[in-house]
């Protein structure tokens, strides 16, 4: 099988590679390759998959390559983990909305739509160009915003496109581990959008213990999130939120604790992964100690500001542990390469809802996980109004909406199972956000400025129009590819 790589030249891809060299299967990725427009990057990558796969004898065969198009053709599975601008732009991002006294992190508020008309151009054009070139393809999105580019590459790929985050699974495993469950089993009701969801019930025996987690003081601050949130507020909304919610609920403590630091996480990343490549580029270093002794300075220092604002400490051990989104990509590539049913939290369009529920809220027969090499079960089908083959998972939003939300996943690829509906702040939430998403892709198709100052302004995180206008200007004066923004 013929695997992809769309920015494989980034830091995170030996992450990908070392869960490939753990896969022996039939019908495993046998061969790789990695396409980047910085050979640099591509040659530096390429040493550090080298001594990964020194001691293994049937490794995936490694080739590179600058040529979009030869990268694409005869792929199996394409990987797109591109970034438009690089660690130097998103630095930029930070830096403009900061100015202005809004968030600018890459994937939430101001920065996240600032990144989301830089990238969805790219990813539409390469979306057609798999569409032309490997028809039968299936392309797993790495590329952040997540949920924006899947929906943005999903109106010319379909359902051959599907966006993964590794938050989800992170967020299910320690609170299953908090509450004495098995990570693998449990079931988890987990609903919304990329970066903006809740975990609502997490079952065990079709009986779902997560209350019990709000009435044990001890086991609410154990975790990360619990640590985040702080225990009045996971028990004042009864769910736990993906950490990057902390950005919506605690906006004023967290913009301030970014314009305090001393550095944001852009510019620390740059800086940080600028050493890196610079390291790499002297022949005597050793490729796979120079990258293993950065990701782990690169994972301790993440989310340091909101930790910072919330007083939450440093992470745990077991925060810090790998097994995230390169293990949900291969979970996902098995079960649709091998036919091998999985039950993964992905990012796909809300129509087409699998099964339905019981009158009692207990899952549909036979929907319990397989197992999905994951870290977690996260099967689900809660309370939902979900009808057997059609209909949306979330009412809230139209079909196409693309949401993030537990899916089966066999070869025909994966289908959302049902999920508890989502009301109140939560609803509004969602649907605040995917409003700010369409603008968003209105601007990036018709190049309206206009549009792009309404995703500004609509934005919970934003709190003016005019905000929204100097926000713009602001971006456009350091991202010179913004300049397909006119004023019609």
């Amino acid at each position: 099988m013929k695997l992809t790589i769309l920015g494989g030249g980034g830091f995170r891809v030996p992450l990908v590679y070392g869960a490939l060299l753990r896969d022996h299967a039939a019908g495993r990725v046998t061969h790789l390759t990695l396409h980047d427009l910085d050979p640099a990057r591509l040659a530096a990558v390429a040493r550090v998959l080298a001594d990964q796969a020194a001691d293994v004898p049937d490794a995936p065969e490694v080739r590179t390559t600058t040529d979009l198009d030869d990268a694409l053709r005869g792929a199996d599975f394409v990987f797109s983990a591109i970034r438009v601008g690089g660690l130097a732009g998103r630095a930029a991002d930070e830096r403009v909305a900061l100015a202005e006294g809004v968030l600018g992190q890459e994937t939430v508020g101001a920065g996240g739509i600032a990144y989301g008309l830089r990238t969805v151009p790219v990813a539409v054009d390469i979306a057609r160009r798999v569409a032309r070139l490997a028809p039968d393809a299936w392309v797993i999105n790495f590329t952040n915003p997540a949920g924006l580019v899947t929906e943005a590459m999903a109106a010319h790929l379909g359902r051959r496109v599907v966006g993964i985050c590794d938050s989800p699974v992170g967020l299910g495993r320690r609170v299953a581990r908090v509450l004495g469950a098995d990570p693998g089993s449990a079931r988890l009701d987990y609903v919304g959008l990329n970066h903006l969801g809740w975990l609502r019930g997490l079952y065990v025996d079709e009986q779902d213990v997560l209350p019990r987690l709000f009435d044990d003081e001890r086991l609410l601050t154990s975790f990360e999130e619990g640590r985040l949130f702080g225990a009045e507020w996971l028990r004042s909304i009864r769910s736990v939120p993906n950490e990057y919610l902390h950005y919506y609920y605690f906006n004023r403590e967290t913009v301030a604790a970014y314009q305090q630091a001393e550095q944001t996480r852009g510019a620390f990343l740059h800086d940080q992964q600028a050493r890196f490549y610079d390291e790499m580029a002297h022949p005597s270093t050793p490729a796979l100690a120079a990258w293993d002794r950065t990701r782990a300075e690169r994972e301790a220092t993440y989310m340091a500001e909101n930790r910072e604002a919330a007083g939450a400490g440093e992470r745990e051990a077991d925060d810090l542990e790998s097994g995230g989104y390169e293990n949900v990509a291969l979970a996902l590539m098995r079960a649709i390469a091998r036919d091998e049913s999985a039950t993964l939290i992905l990012n796909v369009p809300n129509g087409n809802v699998l099964g339905g529920s019981t009158p009692n809220g207990s899952a549909p027969a036979g929907s319990s996980p397989s197992g999905s090499g994951s870290g977690i079960g996260m099967g689900t089908g809660i309370g939902s109004s979900g009808a057997s083959g059609g209909g949306r998972t979330l009412a809230v939003l139209d079909e196409a909406a693309v949401i993030e939300v537990p899916c089966r996943v066999d070869a025909n690829g994966p289908r959302p199972l049902p999920v508890s509906q989502l009301s109140g702040h939560e609803a509004a939430l969602v649907s605040a956000v995917k409003a700010v998403e369409r603008s968003v892709l209105e601007a990036a198709e018709s190049g309206s400025a206009r549009a792009a100052v309404r995703a500004f302004a609509l934005h919970p995180l934003v709190d003016s129009v005019n905000v929204a206008g100097r926000l713009l200007d602001g971006y456009r004066d350091v991202h010179p590819g913004l300049g397909y923004l006119t004023e019609s």
